[in-house]
């Protein structure tokens, strides 16, 4: 069972065990015995059950266990040890074990709040609250079922309350503030890179599109989705004008996954400020990273992106020989994108197909017909790559992969999940369930570069109820905060910088760094035994712990954040600043 599935385990225990003792409660005020005694043994069982799921948790890491054992654990025992005992000499008049029943209900309650609107990191107000909580409700219950609660337990209740409080909630950020993130800073200037010898212009304007025969509002490059494919050789100075027409609320140009100068990145807020409408912005940098990389903005990313302003960078070691196709898969309201395509391609033809997840979910790509090669991923070539077939693989929000092979003499083809985008003849039949590439056991493998690390930083993702702003929200938290306030990550130029990912969620998070492509050390606790994999998006699924490095090469301010964006527009984004 792995950690994800373990994770998912102990939430639906712990919403049964609360749904056990509560029920058992209301039917024992009803006086229905019959029914109260068998929802409290159901919650008696659910309850050991959930403490298996945590001892387990807690073996594969503190990270997913630490609330659970610190405050979940005591109120489950003290709901079992008060509710319990009561069941086997429970008196005909059931009415009477209503309040330990309701008791242990609220603890449950308390200890499945606690995990859900909190999280990590564990907290002493946290654990007070909800011990306020439920002593709270239980004096109310015992009030309105005819009972008067004793002084002590009154006077216990206010007791817990105003601990809680003065010791804050622990809902809402880690105690350390986050230092502001500057604008205007040392590394913004990084223009003089010599005369462009590529010039681009890019219009980000409101369109209509027709996307499988129907008209759909975008934002849009050009008028077009995605825009424009800007190609480069190595040893070129890219020089891209970008014009806001009409986006009223900005936009940027981001160049993912190329590690581009600071100042370059596109950032609002961070590098620059976001273009509005009737102005424009020009970005210079030299292409020197040969690979298949893309541009989107990153001023309002979620939605901008999501609406269609996104395009291709393509950039050659030399001219192409052979077939080079790009695949930018998309989803525009609902629609995927792009259209099915087929291009006949003589047989001995060398083919790379180059792969783009433009979305913020993981796409399933296979290639029928043919054997091929995995050769680059994220813009890096992979070392040694073996003939593969009849096998899928999975790219997460933001990745690339170049599929290269040989064409035969009959059709090939790919498939998105499940879906045909690009053919060299008659569509085959689409593949079946086959088995998805493990890129960390992928290629030739090769010693680590480094045998230490001067900066160490663990990132713990979860949700949590956020109230550091006027409105609460449910947000996507890193060490418990959400953006703006999540500490930066320091680093000095020349570190190298090791970063532990754990992601104790339910949902999957695909990571970005950048400026910076980092090294897979590990993914739970399984080293790296393939082709030194070096990314800057990769999927950290529920119960992942991913252990990555980089060295600390290009100076600045720059996001770190999930890529996929609704995540990162709710708070999942912090920033790694060179000291």
């Amino acid at each position: 069972m792995t950690v994800g599935s373990l994770l998912a385990a102990d939430l639906v225990i712990a919403v049964l065990a609360a749904a056990g003792w509560l029920g058992g409660g209301a039917a024992s005020a009803a006086r229905r015995r019959r029914l109260a005694l068998g929802l409290a043994a159901f919650a008696l069982l659910a309850t050991v059950a959930r403490a298996i799921t945590i001892t387990a948790l807690a073996n594969s890491g503190w990270w997913f266990a630490a609330e659970k054992v610190l405050i979940a654990a005591p109120l489950s025992l003290a709901a079992a040890a008060v509710a319990g005992p009561r069941l086997p000499r429970a008196p005909a008049d059931i009415r009477s074990v209503a309040v330990p029943l309701l008791f242990a209900g609220y603890a449950a309650s308390a200890a499945l709040l606690v995990t859900v609107l909190h999280g990590y990191p564990a907290s002493a107000g946290a654990g007070l609250l909800a011990v306020a909580g439920v002593v709270t409700a239980t004096a109310v219950t015992w009030r309105a079922l005819g009972a008067r609660p004793s002084p002590t337990v009154s006077r216990t209740a206010v007791a817990v309350a105003v601990a809680a409080l003065v010791t804050g909630t622990g809902l809402a950020a880690t105690p350390d503030a986050a230092p502001a993130v500057p604008h205007d800073h040392e590394y913004r200037e990084a223009r003089a890179v010599g005369e462009p010898t590529r010039r681009f212009t890019l219009t980000a304007g409101t369109a209509t599109v027709s996307v499988s025969g129907r008209d759909v509002a975008a934002w849009t490059f050009d008028g077009q989705v995605p825009g424009p494919e800007l190609t480069a050789t190595v040893g070129d100075i890219l020089e891209v004008t970008l014009r806001n027409r009409d986006i009223a609320r900005g936009v940027t140009l981001h160049w993912h996954g190329y590690d581009v100068p600071n100042g370059q990145d596109g950032v609002p807020g961070v590098t620059q400020d976001a273009v509005l409408a009737g102005q424009e912005f020009v970005y210079r940098f030299r292409a020197d990273q040969a690979g298949t990389y893309w541009y989107h903005t990153h001023a309002v990313s979620d939605v901008g992106v999501r609406m269609g302003l996104y395009g291709v960078l393509v950039v050659r070691p030399a001219p192409a020989t052979g077939v080079d196709v790009t695949v930018p898969v998309h989803t525009l309201s609902g629609l995927p994108l792009p259209a099915p395509r087929t291009e006949p391609v003589e047989a001995g033809t060398p083919v790379r197909l180059r792969l783009i997840n433009t979305d913020s979910t993981t796409h399933r790509y296979a290639l029928a017909g043919t054997p091929f090669r995995v050769a680059a991923i994220d813009g890096y070539d992979l070392r040694g790559p073996t003939p593969l077939v009849d096998t899928t693989v999975l790219i997460p929000a933001g990745g690339r992969y170049d599929l290269v092979f040989t064409a035969p003499a009959t059709p090939v083809a790919l498939f998105v999940d499940g879906r045909a985008v690009y053919s060299t003849g008659p569509v085959p039949a689409a593949p079946g369930a086959w088995p998805v590439l493990d890129p960390l056991t992928y290629g030739a493998g090769s010693p680590a570069p480094w045998s230490h690390y001067d900066r160490e930083f663990t990132l713990v993702l979860d949700r949590g109820l956020d109230l550091r702003g006027l409105l609460p929200r449910y947000a996507h938290t890193v060490n418990g905060a959400a953006d703006p306030d999540i500490p930066p990550q320091v680093v000095r130029r020349g570190d190298i910088v090791r970063f532990t990912i754990v992601n104790r969620s339910l949902v999957v998070h695909p990571w970005h760094l950048h400026g910076h492509h980092v090294l897979v050390l590990s993914r739970n606790g399984e080293p790296a035994t393939g082709s030194p994999l070096w990314l800057d998006s990769f999927d950290v699924r529920p119960g992942d712990v991913w252990e990555v490095a980089f060295r600390a090469d290009n100076p600045g301010m720059w996001a770190n954040h999930c890529h996929n964006l609704a995540h990162a527009d709710a708070g999942m984004t912090l920033h790694l600043m060179y000291s």
